[in-house]
């Protein structure tokens, strides 16, 4: 004989208020909290002139979690921030209202919150961050978040012509500084169809590279020029040349490097010829040319900083997980520049914000490298805390006033 019995679970959330209440990203919110989405609206002229049923507040963090469910259209996403309000009294719009939500907010809230979260990551004990006390960060360019095929958007984006035809969709371009250690996003520039040279747009985001900091490039970058301009921020560098340069050779060091000078820059060239074995037993062999604005053989040796050029691809993992992991291949859903723009700093905020919560686990773990740290487990994880609504306060913020449900 079976028997059955009903078991009724109550708990209890700390949302904010009112209107207000499906303003949140779950336990994200901890690091993008009310008081910072307030200052920012305030900042960028986009707070509502009247109190509504959806006031801007709650249309950045509706914006946000656009970003956290790409394949649901905005009725449903909506759905994903309230269902966790169960008892609450929590409007449902429309999607022509959030659609207006999101064109009152514009993108300038949402630019100005990715800089304040934007920056380094690690702390100065964090393992896998530095190399002999230099902070090693990358410049590169992602050129395939693909976009609606609209005529607003081919006219700032242009089309991308194969041999065969056009591509079916326009795609951004996006260039970005991170932190290799934690694969953490420094700062970032969107293009248009007139920004095809990476250095170009890699200019914009030199204010952001302080002494202390090594910068890996690849060869994309390498021209004496920016360089020069590199160097004149106090970072050191790091960059792959291409294989038409043919630097003088100055003085031939013990390591095998040798020094030279570009326009003025003093600089160390490595060479070293690579092989790379496959499972299969076949082998590929490879030329690198390196050049470098460590002088110092005995500390930088030619060895280490082969194998230290590798580092350049983390920042090819930081883009994986925004184009495939995040948005899951999906194209992005605005049919004009301002929709994009907002989109963009939209994704990469979210993304800046799951990277800030996985270093700050990782540190409750001393020793433990934070590319050890499942970008895919802490994606989900945070999905299932948007929509459960848990973790919207820190359990230290007892003091603060809340709607309970």
């Amino acid at each position: 004989m079976s028997e059955s019995a009903t078991v009724v679970v109550s708990r209890s959330i700390r949302v904010a208020g009112g209107v207000f209440a499906p303003g949140h990203l779950g336990e994200l919110t901890q690091y993008l909290p009310f008081e910072l989405v307030d200052d920012v609206l305030e900042l960028t002229g986009a707070v509502q002139r009247r109190l509504r049923d959806l006031p801007s507040r709650v249309g950045v963090y509706f914006v946000l979690a656009l970003v956290m469910f790409p394949g649901l259209g905005y009725a449903r996403v909506w759905a994903k921030l309230t269902v966790g309000l169960a008892g609450m009294a929590v409007p449902c719009p429309s999607e022509k209202a959030l659609r207006d939500l999101r064109r009152r907010l514009g993108a300038a809230p949402l630019k100005a919150l990715f800089e304040v979260v934007a920056g380094p990551l690690a702390q100065p004990h964090t393992p896998g961050v530095r190399y002999r006390g230099l902070r090693t960060v990358a410049f590169d360019g992602l050129n395939s978040l693909k976009v609606p095929d609209t005529d607003r958007n081919r006219s700032w984006l242009g089309r991308i012509r194969y041999r065969m035809g056009f591509a079916g969709y326009p795609t951004l371009r996006l260039l970005a500084l991170v932190e290799t250690g934690t694969r953490g996003l420094l700062g970032a520039v969107i293009g248009s169809a007139a920004d095809r040279d990476e250095a170009t747009l890699a200019r914009r985001l030199l204010p952001l590279l302080r002494p202390g900091m090594l910068v890996l490039l690849d060869r994309a970058f390498d021209a004496n020029a920016f360089l020069a301009e590199v160097a004149g921020t106090g970072a050191q560098l790091l960059v792959r040349a291409k294989s038409t340069r043919s630097p003088r050779v100055l003085g031939r060091l013990p390591d095998g490097s040798y020094l030279s000078v570009l326009d003025g820059l003093r600089v160390r060239i490595i060479e070293a010829d690579l092989t790379m074995t496959g499972a299969d037993g076949t082998r590929v062999r490879d030329q690198y040319r390196l050049i470098t604005s460590l002088l110092d053989h005995d500390r930088y040796p030619a060895g280490e900083l082969v194998r230290l050029y590798h580092e350049r691809w983390e920042i090819e993992i930081a883009y994986l997980a925004l184009r495939h992991t995040i948005l899951d291949g999906h194209v992005l859903r605005s049919g004009d520049q301002h929709g994009l723009e907002q989109e963009v700093w939209a994704l990469l905020t979210v993304y800046q914000l799951l990277r800030i919560a996985m270093v700050t686990a990782v540190e409750t773990r001393p020793g433990t490298d934070p590319d050890r740290a499942s970008f895919t487990i802490a994606l989900q994880t945070a999905r299932d805390q948007l929509i459960t609504a848990t973790g919207i306060y820190p359990d230290d913020t007892s003091d603060r006033s809340a709607a309970p449900s």
